[in-house]
């Protein structure tokens, strides 16, 4: 079955669940109708259904490829591309002064959902173009907006983004790529980065990177670290791409999946750049643009369930043994619950961006706290989820999904990357009880107590399900407040379970709130009964701290026997 957008099931979610409505109270998204996103959600899942998805395959058979140092892309990639930014996709929620449509990013996140499901790997190309708009919008000096914004939301140029170095991944702070003033304002970028998505391409005219390096006078640490924009082909006077910049792309790499999107080796061999913000400061200003590909990465985990799980279900409804084997009670259970997760976790992400855009509009900052806290749980669940879904959707299918021809395998090799990149889930759970808890779980009780509240007043339409998230959400607040009195490392050694906890509820109350707003009850029912219950365990091994981790010698980690 080919993928079809479900415009359907994320308008229900964005207009019953999210308070996507509520935008367009406000004078920032006044033109963010009910009418205008249903207009824009249709023209963008069929273009995710029609152009996108029918490349997605030609890109894992034939991935992108270096010929004599020049990019080559997958069949297809460059007119699916052109459709993409001709339709002024890239632009949704950019600045409309430099071309953009200035619409929330809740709408975005739901374009790229599609765009997403319909080809990850192409889809990687705007996400980091969008990232890069959201700095360059907030860190770039007046000149710099006017020469880049206006190429890169058209999709004339791209944008990737350059952290990691071979010894240098999350530790951003040992990176070796050093800077050195140019003396006439520019400065010249020397060293090497690994792992840059679309480092180089043959679908746009230029490539615009971001690239962290080190000043001789910036400190140790990343608060020494500074920003700059190091296109591949340096503007001329008009601003079109001119000479040729002393960068290369040595290498593509050869990955489990996503082969479609060319992930380099690059090289900047004294390149010209030019600053990002203030000096020494480049962290604050790439963080702007990872905090963005955060929430994009969660909501890529749900695009690659959407989809490996509309094929599943196809394959089900069509496979004979005993019967269609969508009606045999197993295979039934692992569709049921796969759907209602995909629910769920759209939900948290969709969730997520309402905040981002009501703190945005309103400047409060609760709606900044809400999106913050929210961020590390909508990429971590919504990837975990892709990857989990995935992997169901390859068992539905029996030994025909260990089979390529199928393509049910290239959904779980695609969407794995997802919990790695943009910082590790494992990352994102340490940020959740750290950083997002160091206002003394202010952001987190908040959300439990929206949690109960909506529990109590569904109680009289659905006692049963009422009860049992009211119960959750009141014993993840005793958790969390036992969370706060441990100390780091404890916190950290169950960080990942915590977070799962937090994801479960905060899913099951979209799901209550759904079989109250004319959502699907049976659905609801599967998630509250089947998957919330999971919430417990997570919470014992929140719970546990670390001694019986630092107990165990590495020695026992290899497999040898205790002495």
């Amino acid at each position: 079955m080919a993928y079809q957008a479900p415009v359907e099931q994320i308008e229900f979610i964005l207009n019953r669940i999210v308070s996507f409505p509520d935008l367009s109270a406000t004078t920032r998204f006044a033109e963010a109708t009910a009418e205008t996103a249903t207009a824009i959600l249709t023209e963008a899942g069929k273009l995710a259904t029609e152009v996108i998805a029918p490349v997605n395959r030609a890109g894992d058979l034939t991935p992108a490829r270096l010929e004599n140092g020049k990019l080559r892309s997958s069949p297809g990639y460059a007119e699916a591309f052109r459709a993409l930014a001709e339709g002024g996709w890239i632009g949704l929620a950019a600045n409309p002064e430099y071309g953009g449509m200035g619409l929330p990013q809740s709408l975005n996140m739901a374009v790229n959902e599609m765009v997403a499901s319909g080809c990850l790997a192409l889809q990687l190309n705007p996400l980091l173009t969008q990232g890069q708009i959201e700095a360059l919008e907030h860190h770039g000096s007046d000149e710099l907006k006017a020469l880049y914004l206006p190429r890169l939301i058209s999709g004339e140029w791209s944008g990737t983004m350059n952290l990691t170095e071979p010894q240098a991944g999350s530790d951003v702070g040992a990176l070796t790529t050093r800077a050195e003033r140019a003396g006439d304002g520019t400065y010249r970028i020397t060293g090497q980065k690994i792992f840059i998505t679309w480092g180089d391409s043959d679908v746009t005219e230029n490539v615009c990177h971001l690239v962290l390096a080190r000043l001789p006078d910036g400190g140790p640490g990343t608060r020494g670290i500074s920003l700059f924009m190091v296109p591949k082909l340096i503007p001329d006077e008009n601003g079109n791409p001119g000479v040729a910049n002393d960068l290369r792309t040595v290498s593509l790499e050869h990955k489990l999946g996503i082969h479609g999107s060319p992930t380099c080796v690059m090289s900047f061999e004294g390149a010209k750049g030019w600053l990002v913000g203030e000096e020494h400061k480049g962290m604050a200003a790439m963080f702007t643009m990872m905090n963005a590909a955060r929430l994009g990465v969660g909501v890529q985990g749900v695009a690659q369930a959407e989809a490996a799980l509309q094929q599943a279900t196809a394959y089900a409804a069509e496979r004979m043994q005993m019967g269609p084997i969508i009606r045999h009670p197993d295979v039934r259970r692992m569709l049921a619950t796969s759907r209602a997760e995909v629910f769920a976790a759209r939900a948290i992400c969709l969730g997520c961006a309402v905040a981002l855009d009501m703190a945005r509009a309103t400047g409060q900052e609760e709606w900044a706290a809400r999106a913050a806290f929210l961020t590390p749980i909508a990429k971590a669940h919504g990837t975990d989820v892709g990857i989990r879904i995935a992997d169901t959707a390859v068992q539905v299918h029996g030994g025909m999904g260990f089979i390529e021809e199928t393509g049910a395998a290239q959904y779980l090799r695609d969407v794995r990357i997802t919990a790695i990149y943009e910082g590790t889930n494992g990352i994102q759970a340490m940020d959740l009880v750290g950083r997002k808890l160091s206002d003394g779980g202010a952001a987190a009780m908040a959300l439990l107590d929206e949690i109960l509240d909506g529990a109590k007043a569904a109680q009289p339409a659905e006692p049963d399900l009422a009860n049992q998230v009211w119960q959750a959400a009141e014993t993840l607040r005793e958790a969390t407040q036992e969370l706060l009195g441990l100390d780091m490392a404890d916190r950290f050694a169950g960080a990942v379970p915590y977070l799962s906890a937090f994801a479960r509820v905060l899913g099951a109350h979209y799901h209550l709130r759904a079989a109250t707003q004319g959502g699907n009850k049976p659905l609801a029912r599967i998630y509250i009964t089947r998957i919330l219950p999971q919430f417990s365990a997570d919470l014992a091994a929140a719970r546990a701290g670390v001694s019986d981790l630092e107990a165990l010698d590495d020695a026992a980690l290899s497999g040898q026997m205790a002495g």
